[in-house]
């Protein structure tokens, strides 16, 4: 199987107010298709690291290949390039623009990426809506829908530039039970049937039990 995200002796350091040592010699691999999930106590770094394998935080040490490439040292424009193209991305706030449409909404990480002709870009995104059963929000303003469906518009959105990974830091955990479920099996099937790579930082274990792999952490290492 291909390894589209691998992170190779990851050390993480917290300076203020006094130095911690937040990431030890983290070691892990994600391969083409796999849905993992990353579990433990608040506090043991699994936000942390999530951020440094999305490329968001550049402060740190050991070595990150992103779809064989290696993404440690490189400028700030060029991963934000990587970042858009090739990481999708769900918090567990969805960080929609209540003033757009949920249709605007989608179509914004393919404009600033820029491959695109804006008629693409909007019939793509109007694909990714159908795929998540919501097209019928498409022209609502994303102030205007429920929890449940703003969150499933942020994976519409994370989905738009058809990324080799979707990282997750608590999508479920503004949810209830029954739309964390949906979440669940709506990333369950981009795994199982279009061979995407899933990485979930989640508190749910039910949701995690699920997933084809866990990696527990505590203070700052994986444990399992």
């Amino acid at each position: 199987m291909d390894i589209v995200l691998e992170a190779r002796h990851i050390d993480k350091y917290f300076t203020k107010p006094v130095e911690f040592h937040v990431l030890k010699d983290i070691n892990l691999e994600v391969k083409k298709g796999e849905f993992t999930s990353v579990m433990g106590k608040s506090g043991c770094g699994k936000s942390t690291l999530l951020y440094i394998l999305s490329t968001m935080d550049t402060d740190y040490k050991g070595e990150l290949f992103l779809n064989g490439e290696l993404t440690t040292g490189l400028d700030s424009n060029r991963l934000a390039h990587i970042r858009n193209k090739y990481i999708g991305f769900v918090f567990q706030f969805h960080y929609l623009l209540s003033e757009f449409s949920v249709l605007e909404n989608v179509m914004l990480p393919a404009k600033k990426l820029g491959e695109k002709s804006v008629e693409e870009i909007k019939e793509d995104a109007m694909l990714k809506l159908k795929m998540l059963e919501i097209d019928n929000l498409a022209m609502k303003r994303a102030n205007r829908i429920s929890g449940g469906e703003k969150q499933r518009v942020a994976i519409a959105r994370a989905l738009i530039n058809d990324p080799l990974i979707l990282m997750g830091d608590e999508p479920t955990g503004n949810l209830d039970s029954q739309n964390a479920e949906n979440v669940f099996r709506i990333f369950k099937k981009l795994s199982d049937e279009q061979g995407l790579s899933l990485l979930v930082v989640t508190h749910d274990i039910d949701f995690a039990d699920k997933t084809d792999r866990i990696i527990l952490m505590g203070d700052g290492t994986i444990l399992d």
